[in-house]
């Protein structure tokens, strides 16, 4: 295994279909052991960056480079693939299609049937093993397509919109699931359009719009960077008069102070103990990452 630290690299990659600019010099790293949020509006090119990494389309420039070389085939052993389009063999078992797909990634015998017995397990899917395929509800599918991904243990796992359609108990296992991959050492790249569940995974994050890298970094970088002068306060009694405050709402439960440019948090939260206001919440607001995500877009389409 390379002892490089970073699990995918892309350079200045580029794709077009026809007149459509795809994907337009993206470069982007994901470090081993993380997990790496690809975000977009539909249609921004997520599953097209996808499915160069896996060579099903090739890029008409750049370099992708995963687990520290390019994409050979035998790399792709290395890879767990959850793709937006799911599909799995329809009149075979469960257990038929788990183990028919674990040995197309060299993976069989003994230990393959136990680790594809205790995922079942985990996803509740075991009582439901020697069902066909086509006999499963689209939740249950999705689940055993998501097993399917991960059996044969890839170092890198990319999974396209996997909570999608999802109940929010089965959500919630998934989830947890992936969490338990990261522990593991594995490298996550989870592309959705869905903010919360990036906001609740992810650590560092792409966004693109129209084939452009618009936004790139941790989350708290990005957040940090995002921060409107405004702070969330709750106190004891009257507020009165404040000096440096643009604006001021009051929600019932707090107020929302917009500060003027010469007026910092520090310095707010320094006058009003000099005032001996009892303070019970004194918060820097910082938006949402679907905030975030409409300002930025938004922004890049004016």
């Amino acid at each position: 295994m390379s002892t490089d630290s970073k699990a995918l690299e892309i350079k200045n990659v580029s794709k077009r279909f026809g007149e459509v600019e795809a994907a337009r010099d993206v470069s982007f790293a994901v470090e081993r052991g993380e997990i790496f949020g690809l975000i977009g509006p539909n249609g921004a090119g997520k599953t097209t960056i996808i499915r160069m990494l896996m060579e099903i389309i090739k890029a008409d420039s750049g370099e992708i480079r995963i687990l520290g070389e390019p994409l050979r085939e035998s790399t792709k052993n290395k890879i767990g693939y959850l793709p937006e389009e799911r599909g799995l063999y329809k009149k075979l078992t469960v257990i038929e299609t788990l183990l028919y797909l674990s040995s197309l990634k060299g993976k069989t015998g003994d230990a393959t049937r136990q680790r594809t017995t205790s995922l079942l397990q985990a996803t509740g899917m075991l009582a439901h093993q020697h069902k066909k395929v086509e006999e499963l509800s689209k939740g249950m599918a999705q689940l055993i397509q998501f097993v399917a991904t991960i059996l044969h243990d890839p170092e890198l796992v990319i999974l396209d919109e996997p909570f999608y359609g999802l109940d929010p108990v089965n959500t919630r296992m998934l989830k947890d699931m992936v969490g338990e991959l990261r522990k593991q050492g594995k490298t996550i790249i989870l592309s959705t359009h869905m903010m919360n569940e990036v906001e609740e995974l992810c650590d560092r994050i792409l966004m693109i719009d129209k084939g452009r890298s618009v936004l790139y970094g941790s989350l708290s970088e990005i957040k940090s960077r995002h921060r409107t002068d405004s702070v969330l306060l709750s106190v004891d009694g009257a507020l009165g008069q404040i000096e440096g405050i643009v604006s001021m709402k009051n929600h019932g439960t707090h107020y929302q102070l917009l500060l003027d440019k010469q007026m910092s948090p520090q310095t707010l939260l320094a006058s009003l103990v000099g005032r001996n206001i009892t303070i019970n919440r004194f918060e820097v607001a910082t938006p949402s990452l679907s905030e975030i995500f409409v300002q930025v877009v938004t922004g890049q389409r004016t």
